[in-house]
C-alpha cells in the first residue's frame, strides 16, 4: 500500500496558480502531483477553502464570495434586531426586580 503524501499549503497554492496557467495535466506533470490531487485542491480554492492569495478568485468564486457578504450582512442585521431585544428584555427584567425588591421592603416594614 502506497503512503499518503503530505503536501503543504504553499504548494498547493502554487500548483493550482500554475494549473489555472498552463492547464492542470501539464501542471500536475511538471510538478509530479496527481492530477486528482491537483483538481482536488481546485475545488478547494473554488469553494473558498484555500486561499490563493488577493487577485486569484475566479467569477465564480468572486460571486460566492459576494453571497456569502450578502448573507453575513443579513444575519448581522438579524443579530441586532436580536441584541436590541434582548437590551429591552434585560431593562424589564432590572424594572421589575427594583419594584419587587422595593415592594417587599415596604411589606416587610409593616
Amino acid at each position: 500500500m502506497a503512503q499518503k503524501k503530505v503536501y503543504d499549503e504553499e504548494l498547493k497554492i502554487q500548483a493550482v496558480k500554475l494549473g489555472r496557467e498552463i492547464g492542470f495535466s501539464k501542471a500536475a506533470k511538471e510538478l509530479g502531483v496527481n492530477i486528482d490531487t491537483l483538481y482536488g485542491w481546485n475545488k478547494r480554492a473554488k469553494d473558498a477553502r484555500l486561499d490563493l492569495g488577493p487577485g486569484s478568485h475566479t467569477p465564480d468564486s468572486a460571486m460566492s464570495l459576494t453571497e456569502e457578504v450578502k448573507k453575513l450582512r443579513q444575519q448581522n442585521r438579524e443579530q441586532a434586531r436580536e441584541n436590541a431585544r434582548l437590551k429591552e428584555e434585560n431593562k424589564f427584567l432590572v424594572e421589575a426586580g427594583a419594584f419587587f425588591t422595593a415592594s417587599r421592603r415596604r411589606s416587610e416594614k409593616a
